[in-house]
């Protein structure tokens, strides 16, 4: 395994004054391995983005441990060495974009590591290959679209050669062409390089894409697996205020008024194949 979180509990409240402490993250224990592609999600406050913070050592625990390749999060000795390894992509990436011209921007992070000038050169060029922007290396990064904004993050990431990537919400605030755009690099930098990748998301259609998911309420753990084995359980989502595909609420639905349905569908495909089932 590459990420191991254990019984993790975490609160933003420095004083109780009296009143119980509300942990953000209450006994979360989780692991994640090399090369995999895991969604977290769940409603806003549910803790998604604390625990996010929790893996490149951002955020510290309360009690309970994070280890990062073995690395323990809360030995200082190991925080640069942990963050080289996992990298961190925020919601809006105006907070992350420094530089006045695209390949500065993503040369920002060796440069701060002390990397060798001329390595620094071949590390944002395979960067800006690999997410696509490498027409746009001498361009404004105010001047982009959001996607494009977020794919030049995620490639100022990838200049750090981390082995994982853990993005909090990324998609959040771009339009549907902007999502597709950021989606489609996660999958292409997870699939051609084996970047393990963490993806935040409150999208269940980004989820259904993942290896695992991960559903979190109330600063723990929910549920997990793999998403048709997440997705299927309609009622405990619902029942926890949480959104399903539209094609697995379609398909609960169906069945709520009596139709013979034996798998819940994820996809616009499957859920065409099941309709023709349903009408025969």
């Amino acid at each position: 395994m590459f990420i191991k979180v254990e019984n993790v509990c975490f609160s933003y409240d420095s004083v109780d004054e009296g009143l119980p402490v509300k942990n953000a993250v209450d006994g979360v224990s989780l692991t994640i391995g090399k090369g995999e592609f895991v969604a977290v999600i769940g409603h806003n406050g549910c803790g998604k983005s604390t625990l996010a913070k929790h893996l490149n050592a951002m955020l510290l625990p309360d009690s309970g441990k994070v280890y990062v390749d073995g690395d323990d999060t809360s030995d200082e000795n190991k925080t640069w060495d942990i963050r080289e390894k996992v990298g961190l992509v925020l919601q809006n990436p105006d907070n992350q974009l420094v530089a006045s011209i695209v390949e500065e921007d993503v040369a920002f992070g060796p440069e701060n590591l002390g990397v060798d000038p001329k390595e620094i050169r071949e590390r944002v060029d395979r960067a800006l290959k690999a997410v696509g922007m490498y027409e746009y290396r001498t361009h404004a990064p105010h001047k982009l679209s959001g996607g494009q904004k977020q794919r030049v993050a995620i490639a100022g990431v990838l200049a750090i050669q981390p082995q994982c990537i853990v993005l909090d919400e990324p998609t959040a605030m771009l339009d549907p062409n902007g999502r597709d755009e950021v989606m489609d690099t996660l999958h292409k930098l997870n699939r051609e390089l084996g970047i393990t990748v963490v993806l935040i998301t409150h999208y269940m259609e980004e989820a259904v894409t993942a290896d695992r998911v991960i559903v979190m309420d109330g600063g723990k753990i929910l549920t997990g697996g793999t998403p048709p084995e997440v997705f299927s359980q309609v009622e405990l989502l619902k029942k926890h205020r949480l959104d399903v595909p539209q094609a697995a609420e379609l398909a609960f639905r169906l069945k709520g008024c009596g139709a013979d349905i034996t798998t819940i569908p994820l996809g616009v495909e499957e859920c065409a194949a099941m309709l023709r089932e349903v009408l025969r």
